[in-house]
């Protein structure tokens, strides 16, 4: 029996985070299910206005998934191996 609460609650979870996925305007609640950010979390970003919102009626907040995911993919790093790419392609083109 209780194997079948946890499967119902696993099944529940994917159902919320396929349809927070699905939106393009996203609320406090699909953002903590899209990024796994704790809600405070989330709220100290909006405080410190690191996070791209909108707060259209003063007190709900809205996220743009698009938005969302350009902030989240900001200040990528480099593998090993793309580093050495591009030093190789420097020198080479260089000349």
């Amino acid at each position: 029996m209780e194997s079948n609460d946890v499967i119902l609650k696993k099944l529940n979870q994917l159902e919320i985070l396929i349809v927070s996925t699905a939106k393009q305007i996203l609320t406090v609640d699909d953002l903590i299910n899209y990024t796994g950010f704790s809600r405070s979390y989330i709220y100290k970003l909006v405080h410190k206005s690191i996070i791209p919102y909108s707060k259209p009626n003063g007190k709900t907040l809205f996220f743009q998934k698009n938005e969302i995911d350009e902030w989240l993919l900001q200040n990528k790093s480099n593998s090993i191996s793309q580093i050495e790419q591009k030093a190789i392609d420097y020198t080479t083109f260089k000349k």
